[in-house]
């Protein structure tokens, strides 16, 4: 990926090295706006017995304990608790160099995102991205490394601590700095998914309705900010040429490494569909994939897609 010339985003957020007192658990996050620009599916608009929906947390509890409608979105979890350290160890040339990576691609996605937002006659808020060191309080509450990089709507920031792309590369087999890209287009797709009122609309109905009708609204969440994803990578080749041989099949490999049904068949062996939150492999591959093909908004409405 051809990133070292590329613009720095100034809404990094470096918290690296922060020492935090953890206070619980996480809090609802409350006042979100925005408009509506898609029609949610007719399941959970009849109502039910209410229940939060969980988030995919890789071999935590089963991967499942948040709510990614409501607390945090588009948790990459790292499969295993944070390492204990008595002392923060100094900063390496390569970490400093991958937030620096980071930076680039936050502010590439700041420029393919206002531009797309002109085309809906809307103004793009920019998102904050926050680097921090094995936990991290935010306004949906404090969260471990263990989560993984997750979207706060209740902030508008992208959580991200830098020890995941390791795990990425090295536990899940996704190597590759677009394989990195790709995990915070993704995050910036839920930050996307908030202004145009989605995510709302998908937690106003989750709270209505069943726990399995409840995952399926957030696996197609999930499959929706993957296709933002792939539409960021659409129009930032086009624009800027950032990609290099290679780089797509590095995300295409990094959607399908952390696809519901791998995790779980990893975790415990076997895989039960209907606790899926974040989608299989293939389809996390299919809708990262329809975005890059597209480029076109109308294709990543996964809401109302007849097959997944």
């Amino acid at each position: 990926m051809k990133w070292r010339k590329g613009r720095r985003s100034a809404n990094v957020e470096d918290r690296r090295g922060a020492r935090r007192a953890s206070r619980g658990g996480l809090r609802l996050p409350g006042g979100l706006g925005g408009g509506r620009r898609m029609r949610l599916p007719r399941v959970g608009r009849r109502g039910g017995m209410g229940g939060l929906g969980l988030i995919v947390v890789v071999l935590v509890a089963l991967f499942f304990g948040v709510d990614p409608g409501v607390l945090l979105q588009g948790g990459f979890p790292t499969g295993q608790p944070p390492p204990e350290r008595a002392q923060q160890a100094p900063r390496s040339a390569a970490e400093d160099e991958l937030a620096d990576f980071v930076s680039v691609v936050l502010a590439d996605t700041e420029d393919t995102w206002h531009g797309l937002f002109t085309q809906l006659d809307q103004p793009y808020r920019e998102p904050t991205l926050v680097l921090f060191t094995d936990a991290v309080e935010s306004a949906c509450g404090f969260a471990q490394a263990a989560v993984g990089p997750f979207y706060c709507p209740a902030d508008q920031k992208v959580y991200i601590d830098l020890g995941f792309f390791r795990d990425l590369r090295e536990r899940f087999q996704a190597p590759g700095d677009f394989a990195q890209a790709y995990v915070i287009a993704h995050e910036v797709g839920h930050h996307v998914q908030t202004l145009l009122g989605i995510s709302q609309e998908v937690h106003a109905v989750r709270q209505r309705v069943s726990q399995a009708e409840g995952n399926a609204l957030s696996v197609r969440l999930e499959l929706q900010a993957d296709c933002l994803a792939g539409i960021w990578a659409h129009h930032a080749d086009r624009s800027r040429q950032i990609l290099e041989a290679g780089d797509i099949e590095e995300g295409l490999n990094a959607a399908s490494a952390i696809g519901d049904d791998r995790l779980q068949r990893q975790a415990r062996g076997t895989v039960t569909p209907e606790s899926f939150t974040h989608g299989s492999s293939a389809q996390r591959v299919r809708w990262f994939k329809r975005g890059w093909d597209s480029g076109q908004l109308q294709q990543c409405d996964s809401f109302n897609a007849a097959q997944l």
